[in-house]
């Protein structure tokens, strides 16, 4: 049984649960993780193992218009997490979501970049992951946790939220491909990113906290590629040219943004004995055929509760 941790528990009925299958195996607990006794009464209940945290402000945009609210949660929730471990049980392993975004603009002679690199964000979300990445590192070498910091680059699937850029294209494309929708509006498509799949990152989560000693290791695909190409690949696979559909408008840039980062996989591959092999293209396919499979099922069950009365 795996224990999921919410801010409402009211939000535990989400669909996604119920469409990979797992609903009857996840025990949702409602807490504040800006409240550290919130945290304490959770482990007193005990039974846990191991923490993955991957709560977050987790949207680099929104960073900049809530830039308050992303250093506050960002930061103090991890403090206050491996704060009530310490004091409760410090024997339970902690695994910590850190971010490429930490990294900043790198130049291109810096690339790709590793374990070893220095950080230097640029948003406020980079910058809320570096520090929440350090007070990780502090509580490990100064009391001895199991904590670890994932250092994960773009990792993408069905169940991101729509104001993420991958997330509008692939949905956008097939939306079109079904005459539901007709254009898709970007902000800069140059920028270059390190893309890959989230269900192989999450399974680089999990072998982190199976290793003998904590280490803080980047899980990535190792390679790059442009906004630009995601876009002309995803509704290529569909059959459609891109360039009747797609437009851009400077409003949906960021104030700062990174121009081009990708990383190195070498150290998970040695530690974990995890190797990303899946190809840009076969990504995108994934992805196309994960919203596709995913709106017809939500489509499924919208029918049968409007059958029975339900919606």
């Amino acid at each position: 049984m795996v224990t999921g941790i919410v801010r409402n528990i009211a939000s535990a009925g989400d669909k996604k649960f119920e469409y990979l299958g797992i609903r009857e195996k996840v025990k949702f607990l409602e807490a504040d993780l800006a409240d550290m006794s919130n945290i304490i009464r959770v482990l007193e209940e005990g039974g846990l193992s191991e923490i993955y945290n991957l709560a977050a402000q987790s949207s680099v945009s929104l960073s900049f218009s809530q830039p308050i609210g992303t250093l506050e949660f960002n930061i103090i929730s991890v403090a206050n997490l491996l704060e009530a471990l310490r004091i409760v049980d410090p024997e339970i392993k902690f695994y910590q979501a850190s971010s490429s975004e930490m990294y900043g603009n790198v130049d291109s002679g810096n690339l790709p970049v590793n374990e070893n690199s220095i950080f230097k964000p640029v948003s406020l979300y980079g910058i809320s992951k570096a520090s929440a990445h350090w007070i990780t590192n502090s509580y490990r070498q100064a009391y001895g946790l199991f904590a670890v910091c994932g250092i994960l680059f773009n990792h993408e699937s069905v169940f991101r939220k729509s104001n993420f850029v991958t997330k509008k294209i692939i949905s956008a494309a097939v939306l079109i491909k079904r005459g539901l929708a007709d254009s898709l509006t970007l902000g800069n498509l140059d920028v270059r990113r390190d893309w890959g799949y989230a269900p192989d990152y999450v399974r680089a989560m999990w072998l982190m906290l199976r290793q003998r000693a904590p280490e803080d290791i980047v899980i990535c695909s190792g390679g790059e590629h442009s906004l630009r190409e995601f876009v002309e690949v995803a509704f290529k696979q569909l059959g459609l040219d891109y360039r009747k559909y797609v437009k851009t408008d400077k409003k949906f840039c960021r104030p700062l943004d990174l121009e081009a980062i990708y990383g190195d996989n070498s150290k998970a591959k040695e530690l974990l004995g995890w190797e990303y092999k899946i190809s840009f293209e076969d990504l995108i396919a994934r992805l196309i055929n994960d919203e596709t499979a995913y709106l017809d099922w939500l489509a499924t069950v919208k029918k049968t509760d409007t059958a029975h009365g339900r919606g």
